[in-house]
């Protein structure tokens, strides 16, 4: 399913991703507990999921708009 942005909302939306990553990935090395580390750690796989979906539609669409 594509998703209705265009290839820039794209960009932006996979740069905002990235930044949340690094955020995330620096407040969980400065956690200790349990619960917190598990939340950061289902935060960081959320987010890193869906700029792995974003990144593959924006990659295809550039591929279909070169071919």
């Amino acid at each position: 399913m594509t998703s209705p942005l265009s290839i820039p909302e794209l960009e932006d939306r996979i740069a905002i991703l990235r930044d949340n990553i690094r955020q995330l990935m620096e407040q969980a090395a400065a956690l200790s507990g349990g619960a917190d580390e598990d939340r950061a750690s289902e935060r960081i796989a959320s987010q890193s999921e869906e700029l792995e979906k974003l990144t593959k539609e924006r990659d295809e669409r550039l591929k279909k708009r070169k071919g």
